[in-house]
């Protein structure tokens, strides 16, 4: 199980969560942040310090949300926007620095 942010972290880039996670497995997109599902340790650090309450278990996503676990994965797992390959799993946030592109679902997302 990993714990993934949702569409309330769109646009609210606090960043309190990156600071409070001692695995340094949230990475930095442009309009949101993303947790790696390969480096999260379940610790639940990021969980209590997200300002929006965007950060949720995975299996307790709501049903409106469940798009959001996807993209927490596809952010790792693809090649984004003005990238060559994967980020896949670096080894840790602090070292890549704000990768500034989101997953194209998140590029194009409007709250409902």
């Amino acid at each position: 199980m990993t714990y993934v942010i949702g569409a309330a972290c769109v646009d609210v880039m606090d960043r309190a969560c990156v600071d409070e996670c001692p695995a340094d497995c949230i990475y930095v997109g442009e309009r949101m942040a993303y947790i790696n599902p390969e480096e999260c340790i379940d610790c639940s650090a990021c969980e209590p310090v997200c300002p929006v309450e965007a950060i949720t278990m995975e299996d307790e996503v709501a049903p409106d949300q469940t798009e959001f676990v996807a993209e927490n994965a596809r952010f790792f797992a693809t090649v984004l926007p003005g990238r060559t390959e994967p980020l896949g799993t670096p080894g840790g946030a602090d070292r890549l620095g704000p990768i500034g592109v989101d997953t194209p679902f998140v590029q194009s997302y409007t709250a409902p």
